[in-house]
């Protein structure tokens, strides 16, 4: 759209400079070419009056404004020509720009929807409009009717299917982007994003056909990944392995790649490998802050008093992985709540032997030490 205004812009200085004989056409000519859009405005500006209702100059020093970033007085001239002429489809795409380029989505889309109002078959408005919406309903009514008016763009077919996966309308997203697809056949993004949902719909052999092509352009994770799977349902583990250890070697790993992993090791008969995948299939699908998370459920069961709750929450933090925090806390519990002196000793030292301990931690390890002197004396 952008280079659409510009050829318009350039097809239009002759007749605009033939028609006004105070211009100087080689000046204007000149600061166009060379991209002095500011110099272009001021000069122009310097030429008309401020009230002037001209509306080729008005567009012109508009255009100039907005290529130079001066956005606020670019606004106010196509406002002006807007007044004057209402509903102009290509003030109103600038004044959406404009808008857009501010960070004011509001009065971008209202721009975009006059456009709609004046051609109902606007292709680009229904795109923009897409784009700066938050609702999901209305970015797929914009997106469903910009791709009725064009099947076979690219980045339409793209957002329209990732809304109809996240839905689980698998054939819907499939069918949108087999259109764009066959349309424009290297678009190796389309490609990629119908993996997922091939796999989904069960086209495994389509998804091995198009994810080995797009592998020799380069590994991407997420191809990896769906042509592993799909090897996997097709039942050759062998191959699917494979993959799934070229992600493990690329450091792309997570709780889905284990998983499959150790499925693939159980079904090929080696449990010990499988066994090994299942344990960091666990790992991974375990938070790192499990354990504070309980720590803060353990707190507040400790303010309301309920003490039995905050001694689980706390041992059941400790039950993924040490904590000093979780010690201490307990230690205190049993001391000075539960009145257990020895379950408290116990945590206690546990504390002490923390490995993770620092400087700061100095006043709660003195405080310990002598608690436990204490224990000692009141034993003898």
């Amino acid at each position: 759209m952008k280079n659409l205004y510009f050829i318009l812009f350039f097809l239009s200085i002759g007749n605009f400079c033939s028609a006004q004989v105070s211009l100087d056409k080689e000046k204007l000519l000149d600061l166009y070419q060379t991209q002095r859009y500011a110099e272009a405005a001021i000069y122009l500006s310097s030429i008309y009056p401020p009230e002037t209702t001209d509306i080729k100059a008005l567009t012109q020093i508009a255009y100039c404004n907005m290529m130079s970033g001066n956005l606020v007085e670019a606004e106010k001239n196509y406002q002006k020509i807007n007044m004057i002429q209402p509903q102009q489809i290509p003030v109103l795409f600038s004044l959406a720009n404009i808008n857009s380029r501010r960070g004011n989505k509001k009065h971008a889309s209202d721009y975009l929807s006059q456009i709609i109002f004046v051609d109902s078959l606007n292709f680009n408005a229904y795109k923009r409009l897409a784009d700066f919406t938050d609702s999901t309903a209305l970015k797929m009514q914009y997106l469903q009717k910009a791709n009725k008016l064009n099947a076979t763009e690219a980045d339409v077919a793209f957002d329209l299917s990732r809304i109809y996966r996240n839905s689980k309308d698998y054939q819907q997203a499939y069918d949108v982007l087999k259109i764009a697809i066959t349309a424009d056949t290297s678009n190796m993004i389309l490609q990629q994003a119908l993996l997922p949902i091939a796999n989904q719909l069960k086209k495994y052999n389509e998804v091995i056909i198009t994810g080995e092509k797009l592998l020799k352009s380069g590994a991407d994770g997420n191809v990896v990944m769906d042509v592993g799977k799909a090897y996997f349902f097709l039942k050759n583990y062998k191959k699917a392995l494979t993959l799934f250890q070229m992600l493990e070697r690329m450091s792309m790993q997570n709780e889905s790649v284990f998983y499959y992993m150790s499925l693939c090791c159980r079904e090929m008969k080696n449990y010990e490998m499988a066994a090994k995948y299942a344990k960091l299939t666990i790992e991974e699908s375990i938070s790192p802050n499990i354990t504070a998370y309980y720590n803060l459920l353990g707190g507040i069961y400790d303010e309301k008093q309920q003490l039995n709750l905050a001694t689980n929450a706390y041992k059941k933090g400790l039950s993924y992985s040490p904590n000093k925090n979780s010690y201490y806390r307990l230690g205190l519990l049993y001391d000075l709540k539960l009145k257990q002196p020895k379950s408290a000793r116990t945590y206690y030292n546990l504390f002490l032997k923390s490995k993770d301990l620092d400087k700061d931690d100095q006043p709660q390890v003195d405080y310990v030490r002598a608690r436990i002197e204490e224990f000692a004396k009141a034993k003898r």
